[in-house]
């Protein structure tokens, strides 16, 4: 089996493709590197400008070393084999979306230091329930949060598929700032009277 791409030599293969520099960069695109990226290690640091980073499509299973992208605003981290939200710490007072759909993620646990997150794109995971620790009622803790993805965890394919069950309306009740959820407009009932009158 082939040796995992390291950051370093993903980036090594970025910068020749681009002829730029990636510590010079606002965007990095790191995504489906051949063979797969396991570990964000320390090489990350030397993006110190970047505000957008993709590492989707490889195989990484920790969130790490994001202590010097002090200008991450978008982060992505799709189709990899992460399995919690811990390492996001050192991006919480600047990203605004996370991209972390088609992962292995259980619990929210870590997601409350993200003040500034707008978008939360997290579908196909494994969140099973409202009340595990709460997990679902930790998103009402993020201010800003106004954009969620959620289709395809256990929780919401059981609300979903349940007709008794409005899967809107439970979701909407838990993190009432939300202004879209999986790709719908959310209209909620106060704002409907208050255009009517």
């Amino acid at each position: 089996m082939a040796k995992a791409t390291t950051i370093k030599e993903a980036l090594a293969k970025w910068e020749e493709k681009n002829g730029q520099k990636a510590s010079e960069a606002k965007e990095v695109k790191l995504y489906g590197q051949i063979p797969p990226v396991e570990r964000m290690d320390e090489s990350l640091s030397t993006l110190v400008n970047c505000e957008k980073l993709s590492l989707s499509t490889n195989c990484i299973e920790r969130i790490a070393n994001l202590n010097s992208l002090k200008n991450l605003r978008i982060l992505s981290l799709g189709r990899n084999n992460i399995k919690n939200l811990n390492g996001l710490e050192a991006v919480g007072d600047t990203l605004e979306e996370l991209w972390i759909s088609y992962n292995f993620i259980e619990k929210l646990r870590g997601i409350r230091v993200m003040k500034k997150l707008k978008v939360l794109y997290m579908s196909n995971n494994l969140v099973k329930d409202w009340v595990v620790a709460a997990e679902f009622a930790r998103l009402a803790e993020l201010p800003l949060l106004e954009d969620l993805v959620f289709v395809g965890n256990p929780l919401q394919e059981k609300y979903a598929s349940d007709q008794k069950n409005n899967w809107i309306e439970e979701a909407t009740k838990r993190v009432p700032k939300l202004k879209k959820l999986d790709g719908t407009l959310v209209i909620k009932q106060e704002e409907e009277e208050e255009g009517g009158n």
